[in-house]
């Protein structure tokens, strides 16, 4: 388990691109033409999705890799793979109906914020040694 803080980070990177091609292929399919980002319902459930995974990465990939790092890398790594699932399932969720989104919203923000705690617990252990 070693390198799975690096496997969390790799799948991190491809459900950004992931949604970012979704919200591309969205554009083209119903004709929003950039820079617009409103328009067709479901190019606006595309873009708000990758624009809120977007928000949440920026908060993920700091906070995972100070609990990787001086916390505990298998923990982080399952709480990582957790906030993917929960992303995941959020992206479908959300794309299918966006009242669904609540469920892997929840899961993806409790793993986020037990990673901040173990980040946390990590930074104040390292002022120790």
């Amino acid at each position: 388990m070693s390198h799975l803080p690096d496997l969390v980070v790799l799948l991190t990177v491809l459900l950004l691109l992931l949604v970012t091609l979704l919200t591309g292929r969205a554009r083209h399919k119903y004709g929003i033409k950039a820079p617009a980002t409103s328009g067709h319902p479901l190019f606006e459930r595309a873009y708000r999705v990758q624009m809120n995974t977007l928000e949440h990465a920026v908060i993920f990939l700091p906070a995972f890799w100070l609990a990787a790092r001086l916390g505990n890398p298998n923990w982080a790594g399952v709480l990582g793979l957790t906030w993917l699932a929960g992303r995941a399932w959020y992206v479908s969720a959300y794309q299918r109906d966006p009242a669904s989104r609540g469920r892997p919203f929840i899961l993806a923000l409790l793993a986020l914020v037990l990673l901040i705690a173990l980040a946390i617990f990590g930074v104040v252990r390292s002022f120790g040694t």
